[in-house]
């Protein structure tokens, strides 16, 4: 078994060559740090709209080295800590435009890669969420009443035969499945879009790493850049730059991935659809089927690290390998004995909310785009667009939608982050623990935890 390397995904179609380190001072219109998703989406569509614009990328290490090359590779609609905080703050409708917008970028995804000739095993199959326990069962049914209030979400209940008639989870009582979804493979795409920038001219300097952002200015172990604007798309790795350290919160979250499957046991798992697949556990699941016909599963492994360290080439600890095989062999008997061919981790941003934001602060020209929390590889381009027209001076639908310019507080500062992430991990999974050998309600220890992060 590989473990680290970066990723399976990486692992599968091989590191891309260097570019080169940025060559000095340099001046720009706007600089973006961070070459990941939000980083190369907004020098993307920047160029398309002003392509006399000169826009530079600097990374640290190369292109989708963190989240955006190590995630479970769903382009999913997922609104990062739900709509209904929007509804508090904006009303209902906007709430509302705000799913609408995450539906359509879905598409807009699978478009780009189209008109660009980008082949990220991309098959628009839904996402397929699975309760297995009278708990789970209960907050599932709550989740599908509650959604089929909103509009755009068009949310299915599965019930009996349809619950397993498209992925066969051992144990599954019912399920829920939805359209605006996709899987990809990350670590493709990413390199697809690097390439579609720099074909539009975008610079983009890799093995540079950012020291400090400020006022059109940006200081990296290489030179200075200054720009008119600048864009921070550090997601995870935010924590790193000078006066940064508790505005986001890096988690890191692990993956494996088995040997390819034969076709017996794709006979007892279905699986055929290109559909993602997710759980009710509070420390929950994620998992595709690859193209090469791989189970891609992963969880939170160890999420937090002290001091807001972060993790560099996705070396997993052997107990969470064994915990993440130890879940696809309960979902599905059939994969007992099947090779595990890599683990990996990496690391996400996740603000003292738990909510996405994106925005720009005219007086300094930095922008940010981040904190998805591990549902970004769809919201990622939404934030490149509303980027985009927030450098643009737009008043469009996308810069009024009600996560742009959103305030967030900073974490709290160590040991007391540290003690309450691993406070509140050790409670969600001993709720899980208990729910999955007799309760039949949802733990008060998960209520507990939900109100302590915000998620209640």
């Amino acid at each position: 078994m590989i473990n680290g390397n970066v990723s399976h995904w990486w692992e599968q179609i091989g590191l891309p060559a260097p570019r080169p380190a940025l060559p000095g001072y340099l001046h720009a219109d706007v600089a973006i740090v961070g070459a990941g998703f939000t980083g190369l989406w907004t020098a993307y569509y920047l160029k398309r709209e002003r392509p006399d614009l000169r826009v530079v990328v600097i990374e640290q290490r190369h292109v989708g080295y963190g989240a955006s090359g190590r995630n479970g590779g769903w382009l999913t609609n997922s609104i990062t800590g739900g709509r209904d905080q929007y509804a508090k703050s904006h009303g209902r409708e906007q709430a509302e435009e705000f799913q609408l917008a995450m539906n359509r970028t879905v598409d807009e995804v699978i478009r780009v890669a189209l008109s660009e000739g980008i082949d990220a095993d991309i098959r628009k199959g839904g996402e397929v969420e699975v309760a297995y326990t009278p708990a789970q069962e209960a907050r599932l049914r709550a989740q599908v009443a509650a959604e089929r209030e909103w509009k755009h979400t068009d949310v299915e209940l599965l019930e009996g035969a349809r619950a397993t008639e498209r992925i066969i989870v051992a144990g599954t009582r019912v399920a829920s499945w939805h359209p605006h979804c996709a899987r990809i493979q990350p670590a493709k795409l990413v390199v697809g879009l690097a390439e579609a920038a720099e074909r539009l001219g975008v610079e983009i300097y890799e093995q540079t790493r950012v020291e400090a952002i400020r006022p059109h200015l940006v200081e990296t172990t290489h030179g200075t850049v200054a720009a008119e604007f600048i864009v921070r798309a550090t997601e995870g790795f935010t924590s790193q730059l000078a006066g940064m350290r508790r505005a986001w919160l890096p988690m890191n979250s692990s993956m494996i991935a088995t040997e390819p499957l034969d076709a017996a046991v794709w006979e007892e798992i279905g699986w055929r659809n290109g559909e993602v697949l997710g759980d009710y556990a509070h420390v929950y699941m994620y998992a595709q089927r690859t193209a090469d016909d791989r189970i891609a599963i992963g969880g939170r492994g160890v999420p937090y690290k002290y001091g807001s360290r972060t993790d560099l080439d996705g070396v997993t600890p052997d107990v969470t390998v064994r915990t993440l095989e130890a879940i696809m062999n309960r979902f599905f008997p059939g994969t007992r004995g099947a090779r595990i061919d890599h683990a990996w981790s990496g690391v996400l941003g996740v603000p003292r909310d738990w909510s996405a934001t994106v925005g720009l602060d005219p007086a300094t020209g930095v922008g940010w785009g981040g904190g998805y929390v591990g549902t970004g590889v769809t919201a990622t381009n939404l934030s490149g667009r509303t980027l985009t027209d927030l450098i643009l001076g737009r008043d469009t639908e996308l810069t009024r939608l009600p996560w742009v310019n959103r305030k967030v507080r900073p974490w709290e500062p160590e040991p007391l982050r540290w003690l309450a992430t691993k406070g509140l991990y050790a409670a969600y999974g001993f709720a899980d623990r208990t729910e999955l050998a007799s309760r039949t309600k949802t733990s008060p220890v998960a209520h507990l935890a939900d109100v302590i992060t915000g998620r209640a």
